[in-house]
């Protein structure tokens, strides 16, 4: 009995170990003199999740402005891409813009 209880607790922690290695392989970590550069990955060539997905090598399409990848420290803006991404905006929540005041006669 007692050898079964083991074999199952190494069968769960095996498949524990899996997962975790699976959700690091998904967003992994900023490689050293790396950075982030938007607008330069190519379909299905992205590292990491947007707001449109949450995973790595899901890109839709070629430079998207939201889509990033790890390069060289230095050489994004060389490349084509931008170190910022896109600025999400939503018309339909932004507040009025306000007329600024003006006095009578003036």
């Amino acid at each position: 009995m007692k050898t079964s209880k083991t074999l199952v607790s190494s069968a769960l922690a095996g498949l524990l170990g899996l997962s975790l290695a699976a959700i690091a392989a998904d967003h992994p970590a900023t490689p050293a003199d790396s950075e982030k550069c938007y607008g330069i990955a190519k379909k299905g060539k992205n590292d990491c999740g947007t707001a449109k997905h949450a995973c790595g090598g899901e890109a839709k399409a070629d430079n998207l402005p939201e889509e990033w990848k790890y390069i060289a420290k230095g050489t994004c803006e060389k490349a084509g891409g931008k170190l910022t991404g896109p600025v999400a905006t939503d018309a339909k929540k932004a507040p009025p813009a306000e007329k600024p005041y003006v006095a009578p006669g003036g």
